[in-house]
């Protein structure tokens, strides 16, 4: 299982049309093959701030959805980003 998990930063006055644009991408991603859950959202606490968070079967069907990566629009609007891929091994109940 792979998890995407981070944070962008957009100008905050951009925040919520970036996210709103983000919402044919979202419904994509949750019909696509091997994905578990995906979220793009708006941080409740810093204005700045998109959340992204992917869990995917694994890293063939990911990359089979993913493509090209963000449009030209989105990819400007990016100020900065910390996003992860993360490789789990095992997963159980908390």
């Amino acid at each position: 299982m792979l998890i995407i998990a981070g944070h962008l930063r957009v100008d905050p006055s951009e925040r919520d049309r970036y996210v709103d644009g983000c919402r044919g991408v979202v419904d994509a991603a949750r019909v696509a093959a091997g994905c578990l859950d995906f979220s793009i959202a708006a941080d409740p606490a810093d204005p700045a701030v998109v959340r992204v968070y992917e869990r995917w079967e694994d890293e063939e069907q990911l990359l089979a959805f993913r493509g090209s990566g963000p449009g030209d629009d989105q990819e400007a609007s990016i100020v900065d980003m910390d996003v992860k891929r993360y490789v789990v091994a095992s997963v159980g109940e908390p």
